[in-house]
């Protein structure tokens, strides 16, 4: 399974569109809530009703975990940066996108690895900050912000279920 989380204040279209596509690409994807509620409320208005809630998951079967941007937010959360680190000594993927990658940097989780981000959170990425817009490197993916979201999430999909079905789904979506 994989893993997308949403706090108060996400990012919608980084989301939404990386949830669509993934979807459409026949991933298996859970949205989970960080808010205790299944409602999440978006930075531009847009509330989201959550799958499920981070304190009802048990995370033995994560595949892939998935950082929307909003803010370094979730990165406020002891339980999902426990999660985040253990996830990462396994070698397992994490995907942030827009500021969420900086939440990454500050749990050590990009030491060894390039990485980008949303304009001025680069100190929170150190030595890992290459720029570019899209930047895979070992078992983290990382995107610069919204204007991104679909080039992210056929990166995700390309990693998850491989370049043909990354194919269809652009295709399909008339990228």
């Amino acid at each position: 399974m994989n893993y997308l989380f949403l706090d108060n204040g996400f990012e919608e279209i980084e989301a939404i569109t990386t949830i669509d596509l993934l979807r459409r690409a026949g991933v298996q994807l859970t949205t989970i809530s960080m808010t205790g509620e299944r409602l999440v409320h978006g930075a531009h208005g847009i509330d989201v009703a959550a799958d499920m809630l981070f304190e009802d998951v048990d995370f033995t079967d994560a595949n892939m975990l998935i950082l929307p941007g909003g803010g370094v937010m979730l990165g406020d959360h002891e339980n999902l940066c426990q999660l985040l680190v253990a996830h990462n000594e396994q070698n397992k993927l994490i995907a942030a996108i827009c500021a969420a990658p900086a939440v990454l940097g500050k749990l050590g989780i990009l030491k060894g690895k390039q990485a980008t981000c949303y304009p001025g959170f680069e100190n929170a990425l150190g030595e890992s900050y290459v720029g570019g817009l899209v930047v895979e490197s070992k078992n983290v993916i990382t995107a610069k912000g919204p204007g991104l979201s679909s080039d992210f999430a056929f990166c995700l999909i390309e990693k998850l279920v491989g370049e043909d079905v990354a194919d269809q789904v652009y295709d399909a979506a008339q990228y």
